[in-house]
C-alpha cells in the first residue's frame, strides 16, 4: 500500500518535476513542453535519441469509465498478445480517474493507453499522448452516442420534462457524461446547472445504476457502456427510457507516449491492428467489436475538439485542473457513509 501511495503521489507531483524541454519550437495547442509535430496536432518525438524510451516492461491502461476490475479482467488476453508481439513484458494499471490516467502518461508510468472521448483531447495537449486506434467491427471504428436515460416507470416523457430535475453528469471532462450535454441539450429544452441540477457520478456505469436505484432523475451516458451493461446481465434495457440520442462520436482512443522509442512506437501500432479479439474480448465490448482501426486526432476527436469549443472548455492545462478537482470532489463525496 505503501509504495502504491508513493507511486500516485509521484504521478500528481510529476508535473512539478517536468522540464520545459520545447521552449523555442511551435507548440500550437499543447502544453509548452512539447512540439507539434507539423498539422497532426499531437506532440513530436523528442529528436534527441537520448531521449527516447525502450521500457522493459510497458504499462497499459484503458480508461475508467466502469469498474477498473472489469477491464483489468477483459483485457488480459490482449495483454498476453502484446506481450508476445513487442517481445516485452506488459502490465495492465487500472487507473482510477481520467485525470489520473492523463497524470500518469504525462508523467512517464504509463506507456500505452486507451482514454476515454473526452479526456483523449487532454491527453494530447497536456501529457503527448499519440492516439492511433479505435475498437472497430470488420466495416469500421466503434462509435457511441451520448444517450438521456431515466427509468421506464418515471413520469418523464421527453427531455423538456426534467426541466427542475436531478441528472447524473458522470466526471466534468467525459465528452458524453459532461461536456456533450451540456452543449446538445440547450436545444431540447435542457441547459445544465440553470435549469436542471448537476450531480457528478463519477461513473458511467454509476450513472446508469443510479437512475435504476432512483438516486437521480435522469442521466446522460454513454450509449456503448449502457449496452454493455445490459449486454452484462447488469442492467435491463426494459427498466430504462431513452429521451435523447445524440449524433455518433468515436469511442476510446489508443495512444502511445510520444517519447517511445519510433520503432517501439511503430511496433506497439502494428501489435494493435494485426490482433483480433477473442470471443471473451468479444462478448465483453459486445456490438461486434473484434479489431482495432487505425485513427488520428486531427481527424477523428474533430467533432469532439468542437463541442469543447461550443461549451467553452478547451482542453487546457486550466481546465483540465478545474476538471479534476471536480472529479477528485465527487469520488470523496462517495466515499462517505
Amino acid at each position: 500500500m505503501r509504495k502504491l501511495i508513493l507511486a500516485l503521489c509521484a504521478i500528481v507531483l510529476g508535473l512539478a518535476a517536468l522540464p520545459s524541454m520545447a521552449a523555442n519550437c511551435p507548440h500550437g495547442e499543447l502544453d509548452s513542453q512539447y512540439c507539434v509535430d507539423g498539422d497532426k496536432m499531437v506532440a513530436a518525438p523528442p529528436t534527441n535519441p537520448k531521449d527516447w524510451k525502450d521500457p522493459s516492461t510497458i504499462v497499459f491502461a484503458y480508461t475508467p469509465v466502469e469498474d477498473p476490475a472489469v477491464y483489468a479482467n477483459a483485457f488480459k488476453p490482449f495483454v498476453a498478445y502484446l506481450s508476445k508481439c513487442t517481445g516485452k513484458h506488459v502490465v495492465y494499471y487500472p487507473v482510477l480517474s481520467n485525470s489520473a490516467e492523463v497524470e500518469a502518461m504525462r508523467s512517464g508510468r504509463l506507456h500505452v493507453a486507451g482514454f476515454s472521448t473526452g479526456p483523449t483531447a487532454f491527453a494530447v495537449n497536456l501529457a503527448g499522448a499519440i492516439p492511433f486506434a479505435i475498437k472497430g467491427d470488420p466495416k469500421s471504428y466503434e462509435s457511441y452516442r451520448m444517450i438521456l436515460i431515466v427509468r421506464a416507470d418515471s413520469k418523464y416523457k421527453k427531455p423538456s420534462d426534467l426541466v427542475g430535475a436531478k441528472i447524473a453528469h458522470t466526471a466534468a471532462s467525459s465528452n458524453s457524461g459532461n461536456l456533450a450535454p451540456r452543449a446538445l441539450l440547450p436545444e431540447v429544452g435542457l441547459t445544465a446547472d440553470k435549469n436542471y441540477k448537476v450531480v457528478y457520478s463519477g461513473g458511467h456505469d454509476r450513472s446508469v445504476l443510479g437512475v435504476k436505484a432512483g438516486d437521480y432523475d435522469a442521466a446522460t451516458v454513454a450509449s456503448d457502456v449502457f449496452e454493455r451493461m445490459a449486454a452484462r446481465g447488469d442492467i435491463k434495457l426494459s427498466d430504462f427510457r431513452i429521451l435523447y440520442k445524440s449524433d455518433p462520436f468515436p469511442t476510446s482512443g489508443f495512444a502511445y507516449a510520444h517519447d517511445l522509442k519510433p520503432t517501439l512506437a511503430k511496433k506497439i501500432v502494428e501489435c494493435f491492428l494485426s490482433f483480433r479479439f477473442p470471443p471473451e474480448m468479444q462478448k465483453e465490448f459486445s456490438g461486434g467489436v473484434d479489431r482495432f482501426w487505425p485513427a488520428t486526432y486531427k481527424k477523428d476527436w474533430a467533432v469532439i475538439r468542437k463541442i469543447a469549443d461550443a461549451t467553452g472548455a478547451p482542453y487546457d492545462r486550466a481546465t483540465f485542473d478545474a476538471e479534476a478537482k471536480k472529479e477528485a470532489a465527487a469520488a470523496a463525496k462517495k466515499k462517505k457513509p
